[in-house]
């Protein structure tokens, strides 16, 4: 039976107030549905158990239960006579996490960090005080509990760079071997190419719900001279419906995949609302154990025998190792911490994919996903029983789209623009959540979606692949519990705003094809 007392109680009535008053009866009868469907017993496999108490000492720590930190919990523990304490700051997930639809209302939840970039003048104009939101996930699974389940794995020639710079191992013909060890791929015509496999641990599987929009996307692909290919295949140029890390209609997070499955491992301990304050490092600039806060201010010393594993994620591994002594040896004086390894690398050379929002395309016909339309009795028996319905929707994507501009190598097969490519935009709820998600002003979005709000529409989000801005993370404090600076610099090489600018040209004919304009699209 599914436990529906404290957080996840919690959890519920938040996010049914971002539904607006008018919806506040669908969450009570949604998890009626649940409960007298016995929706727990879909996934037989229960959460990982939170250790009651942690040893003195143990083989391997792990430092951060996100997607990498579950993935070696997992494989590390396979080893009967390896101990591993595996550290989480965030809790357990709950069942609102494992519907998709509702990836983008866990934003600025208690399992999100909650951080935000320094104000900018390159970007981030539309959010609040020109700070862009950066997501990322404090639970078990990390930001694979939060994303939008999207199984993308990058292009070969990213994986090649890598190892030509040194990354011995990171070729694509040398990581490919371990994708497919993960993979459990359910689509039965891809599973058979060499580029898929099945019995991993990670389940991957086609949307089981879709409106007519995903089709038309591809169509509309093939009218620009583009072909539909397998993005996780031989060639990635082209467009294709997504494939997602869900489980029969249900999110399969990290945790679920790699840690559920070996929760009663003895070896393996997991300590969640657990925060790393520093990593122990002796003379010999060894890590032989860790600083820990446990929840109540509960503080502890932790040994490793072998190795301490920092794998906190891009914001948090780079903020502890700056705590722990080791990063730019001026910045660490300043705040009081004794340098270990002058290492000015650290918090250095931040990339990330910056993508336009707001071409959002109005249609004639009522075949988008609008909120107000699919939060009904209808889809919660459908999602309860079946595991199928709109509710099964990563909120909206539906096709993806690689294409090179006129500043890359079409011959490369290295694209230079995704297109995320949608049947929402930020109006299809009303204003009420993906606003709040994107941390947008009232007054941009009252200019510029008020009119549409809760219209049919399909939405076309040009991404850049491999940005050229470099932005950098500082310590705010010596005190881990004070958030870093995080600058991005967005937008700040000229050449990124050049690439972008062709995506939102290529966005806008995508619009214009005879397979978008028979919805009458505009």
């Amino acid at each position: 039976m599914v436990d529906f007392t404290g957080a996840t109680l919690t959890a519920l009535k938040a996010t049914a107030g971002l539904f607006g008053l008018s919806k506040l009866w669908f969450f009570p009868m949604f998890l009626t549905a649940l409960t007298y469907y016995n929706y727990d017993l879909y996934d037989p496999e229960n959460q990982p158990i939170n250790v009651k108490a942690i040893d003195r000492e143990y083989d391997f720590i792990v430092i951060g239960g996100g997607s990498a930190g579950s993935v070696l919990a997992n494989r590390l523990s396979a080893i009967r006579d390896w101990k591993v304490l595996l550290i989480e700051a965030g809790g357990q997930e709950s069942i609102i996490t494992d519907v998709p639809i509702l990836s983008l209302y866990l934003h600025g939840s208690r399992y999100d960090w909650k951080y935000k970039t320094e104000p900018s003048n390159s970007a981030c104009q539309a959010m609040k005080g020109k700070r862009c939101c950066w997501t990322r996930g404090k639970v078990i699974g990390g930001s694979s509990v939060l994303n939008t389940m999207l199984y993308v794995r990058g292009n070969r020639r990213d994986y090649d760079n890598w190892a030509s710079l040194g990354n011995y191992g990171w070729s694509y013909p040398e990581v490919l071997p371990y994708f497919l060890k993960s993979e459990d791929q359910r689509n039965p015509y891809l599973a058979r190419n060499k580029y898929h496999s099945t019995g991993g641990y990670l389940t991957v599987e086609d949307a089981p719900w879709n409106t007519p929009l995903g089709i038309s996307f591809l169509q509309a692909g093939e009218e620009m001279g583009y072909e539909i290919r397998d993005i996780n295949g031989e060639q990635q140029t082209g467009f294709a419906l997504y494939q997602f890390t869900t489980r029969r209609g249900m999110r399969a997070s990290c945790a679920k995949a790699f840690l559920n499955p070996v929760r009663l491992r003895s070896n393996l301990h997991t300590a969640l609302n657990t925060m790393v304050t520093k990593i122990l490092i002796d003379s010999n600039k060894r890590a032989y154990g860790v600083e820990l806060v446990r929840e109540g201010g509960i503080k502890q010393v932790v040994l490793a025998r072998k190795e301490v594993i920092c794998s906190g994620g891009a914001v948090n591994s780079p903020q502890l190792l700056m705590l722990s002594g080791i990063g730019q040896k001026e910045q660490l004086i300043h705040h009081g911490i004794q340098p270990l390894v002058d290492l000015p690398g650290v918090g250095e050379n931040v990339m990330d994919h910056i993508a336009v929002g707001g071409m959002a395309f109005l249609v004639d016909y009522p075949i988008s996903l609008i909120m107000s339309r699919v939060v009904n009795v209808n889809s919660a028996i459908r999602y309860a029983v079946a595991n199928s319905g709109p509710l099964t929707s990563s909120v909206g994507l539906e096709t993806v789209a690689f294409i090179t501009t006129k500043y890359g190598n079409v011959s490369d097969d290295w694209p230079d623009i995704e297109f995320m490519l949608t049947s929402t935009s930020t109006n299809s709820d009303g204003g009420s959540n993906v606003k709040r998600a994107h941390c947008l002003t009232d007054e941009f979005y009252n200019e510029v979606f008020s009119e549409i709000n809760n219209k049919d529409v399909f939405g076309v989000f040009p991404m850049i692949l491999r940005p050229k801005s470099r932005g950098r993370i500082k310590l705010r404090s010596a005190n881990p519990f004070h958030y870093p600076l995080l600058y991005p610099n967005y937008l700040t090489h000229p050449d990124d705003v050049r690439v972008l600018r062709e995506g939102v040209k290529a966005g806008l004919a995508i619009a214009e094809t005879q397979a978008m304009k028979r919805f009458g699209a505009r």
